[in-house]
C-alpha cells in the first residue's frame, strides 16, 4: 500500500523545509511518496524545497498562484498512492501525527478502508491554538455541514484529510481555492464514504503571521457547503 502526501505551497519559505524534513523521517506503515506543488510562490519557497534531497519527493511548479484547490488538483494528476493526505506547508499541522490518521484504516481490508476517510480534528480535545475569528468561522461551517448533511463532525474545515484515492477517481473536484475543503467533505458524504475523526494538535497562525484565509474565503465555503448538497 502507498500513501501520497500532497503539499500545496505558496510563499512558505520559513516552514516548507521543516515540513519536508519531518515527513521524510516519519516511520510510516505505508510506502510514502511526497508531491510538492509550488503554486507560483514569489519568495524563496522553491529554493527551500530543492534543498531537501529525497527519492520520496517529487516537485511540480505552477508559473503563477492559482489557489490551494488548483494546486491540489494539479498534484492529484501525479499521485500514485492508495490514499491521499493533504499536508499544509506552514507547520500548523504536525507531520509527526500522520500515523494517528492512518491508525483507523491500517488493519482494515482494502475493500473496507477504500470507503473510509479520516479527518484530523482540532476540536475533539478542545486544545487547539487558533485565533478566535477563525475558530468561530470553523464552528459555524461545521455546524452548517452537520445540519445540511445529517452528520456529527467536529471539524469539517480541517486541513488534515486522509482520503482514499478511489474517491478522486470517481469524483471531479471543481474548487480552485479554499472551498475545496467543503467540496471534498460534501462529495464524500453524498457518495457514501464514512468520515472518521481523530484528535490532532494544531498551532494556528494569525493573518499577520502568514495566514491566507480571508472573509471572501469564508463566504465561498458557505456557498460550497450549500451548493454541493444539491449539485455536483
Amino acid at each position: 500500500m502507498k500513501l501520497t502526501v500532497l503539499i500545496p505551497v505558496f510563499n512558505e519559505e520559513n516552514t516548507i523545509g521543516k515540513v519536508l524534513r519531518n515527513l521524510i523521517k516519519i516511520r510510516c506503515p505505508y510506502n510514502l511518496e511526497i508531491i510538492v506543488v509550488n503554486d507560483g510562490s514569489t519568495d524563496n519557497s522553491l529554493t527551500e524545497i530543492k534543498k531537501i534531497k529525497s527519492s520520496k519527493i517529487r516537485v511540480r511548479s505552477n508559473n503563477k498562484n492559482y489557489g490551494k484547490g488548483s494546486a491540489i488538483k494539479s498534484g492529484l494528476k501525479y499521485a500514485r498512492g492508495d490514499f491521499i493526505l493533504i499536508q499544509d506547508a506552514d507547520m500548523e499541522y504536525n507531520p509527526n501525527e500522520i500515523n494517528n490518521l492512518l491508525r483507523p484504516i491500517i488493519n482494515k481490508k482494502p475493500e473496507e478502508s477504500a470507503s473510509l476517510a479520516v479527518y484530523g480534528s482540532r476540536f475533539l480535545d478542545n486544545q487547539a491554538t487558533i485565533p478566535k475569528v477563525y475558530y468561530l468561522g470553523n464552528r459555524f461551517l461545521t455546524m452548517l455541514t452537520n445540519l445540511i448533511y445529517g452528520v456529527n463532525l467536529t471539524d469539517m474545515e480541517t486541513g488534515y484529510k486522509l482520503i482514499p484515492a478511489v474517491f478522486f477517481k470517481r469524483n471531479k473536484i471543481r474548487s480552485d481555492h479554499f472551498d475545496i475543503e467543503p467540496e471534498i467533505t460534501a462529495k464524500l458524504l453524498k457518495n457514501g464514504f464514512k468520515i472518521i475523526e481523530v484528535s490532532i494538535s494544531y498551532r494556528g497562525r494569525s493573518h499577520l503571521a502568514g495566514k491566507k484565509l480571508t472573509l471572501k474565503d469564508a463566504f465561498g465555503a458557505i456557498a460550497a457547503v450549500t451548493y454541493y448538497r444539491f449539485f455536483n
